[in-house]
């Protein structure tokens, strides 16, 4: 019997909607809620792509980096960044392009 897996499908789109998207969130021409519906598109995408496999991979999207993901999930914060009161993918921004909350 074969199995069909998937390894996870590059989370910047096809054509790179997600790099897109980035840049114009940070150049202020989108907003977060724009962002955050295309992250959600590209992962039900991806979902319906993999519709006919044996194992599906989850957790294979990140809106900048996988590890990056991991940190904050374990609360490994830098302290330049801690105690920032934005909504908290800004502040995953923030850690993943060096910047303070201050």
């Amino acid at each position: 019997m074969t199995t069909i897996h998937n390894l996870g499908f590059p989370r910047i789109g096809a054509k790179r909607e997600l790099k897109f998207a980035l840049e114009s969130y940070w150049n202020g021409e989108s907003s977060l809620d724009e962002l955050k519906a295309l992250g959600a598109q590209l992962r039900q995408r991806n979902w319906e792509n993999q519709t006919g496999l044996d194992l599906v991979p989850v957790g294979d999207f990140a809106f900048y980096d996988q590890v990056l993901d991991m940190s904050f999930t374990l609360g490994n914060l830098p302290e330049r960044v801690q105690g920032f009161h934005g909504d908290p993918l800004d502040n995953y921004f923030r850690v993943a392009r060096g910047r303070s909350a201050k």
